[in-house]
C-alpha cells in the first residue's frame, strides 16, 4: 500500500470522529443533528395535525 493511500484513509476516518470544541468535525455533527431535529418537527406536525408548539401544549 502506498503512503498516499494510508494518509487518505486516516484523514477520512478522522472526518467523522467526535471531537470536542470548535472543530470542523463538531460542525458536521451539529448540522447532522439539526437536520434530524428539523425532520422530527416536520413529522410531528404532519402526523398530529397540530403545530409543534400546540403538540406540546405550549400555545
Amino acid at each position: 500500500m502506498s503512503d498516499a493511500t494510508k494518509v487518505k484513509q486516516s484523514i477520512s476516518n478522522k472526518r467523522n470522529a467526535w471531537f470536542w470544541g470548535f472543530t470542523p468535525q463538531s460542525e458536521n455533527w451539529n448540522g447532522r443533528l439539526a437536520m434530524i431535529g428539523f425532520v422530527t418537527v416536520i413529522l410531528i406536525e404532519v402526523f398530529s395535525g397540530n403545530g409543534f408548539l400546540h403538540f406540546w401544549e405550549i400555545l
